[in-house]
């Protein structure tokens, strides 16, 4: 077995950490800031945390555009990330300086929302519209602050395309939707045909 101590460093060419966390769904975020300006950006460390209300959440490293505005608005859109999709998603994630619209950039298109002010985006089969629940800085076990924010929003508004539903079931893998896997450039999709079933116990 490899081993190592995260804190003395892996040795390793690539961090292996996000490599075996995976692959994860992509946190596609927009949101607003006070002024009106759009951002768009994806997150890759990025779930779904409760049912009822239905809470996602992301992890951003550092306090970046994102954070700032749902902060000051308490509002932002889960956009789905499909494969169709993923050029324009990766566009998204450039550095730019801020104020730069990224819908723009990308080539997405901005459609309002029917709840909250942040846009979704058009081109994306499923949006979920956020209402900031939490905005938590992370700290070591210790208790050290560390510079990356968790920020939990409450699901008040669900849009999805109806080609994804079959009778009344929504259908993961026809989606195509874009997973993150490891390393500097890993991304995995999913088929039907890597599909399988099961049930938990009390449900038999």
């Amino acid at each position: 077995m490899y081993f190592y101590q995260p804190s003395q460093g892996h040795g390793l060419p690539h961090d292996p950490l996000n490599a075996i966390i995976g692959p994860r769904p992509i946190g596609w975020i927009a949101s607003l800031d006070g002024s009106g300006q759009r951002n768009l950006a994806p997150y890759s460390f990025f779930n779904c945390f409760n049912y009822r209300p239905p809470i996602i959440g992301f992890a951003s490293s550092g306090w970046k555009d994102s954070v700032r505005n749902i902060n000051e608005t308490g509002e932002f859109v889960w956009n789905l990330t499909t494969r169709d999709l993923a050029e324009r998603m990766n566009e998204t994630s450039a550095s730019i300086p801020h104020g730069e619209d990224e819908f723009t950039r990308a080539g997405l298109t901005p459609a309002p929302s029917r709840i909250v002010s942040a846009p979704r985006v058009a081109e994306s089969p499923v949006n979920f519209e956020c209402r900031l629940s939490q905005c938590i800085q992370l700290t070591t076990a210790a208790g050290s602050p560390v510079e990356t924010w968790l920020v939990l929003g409450e699901v008040v508004a669900v849009h999805i395309d109806e080609s994804l539903l079959e009778e009344g079931i929504y259908q993961t893998a026809r989606a195509q939707p874009v997973l993150r896997g490891g390393g500097p450039s890993a991304y995995f999709t999913i088929t039907e045909a890597q599909r399988f079933d099961m049930r938990r116990p009390d449900d038999r």
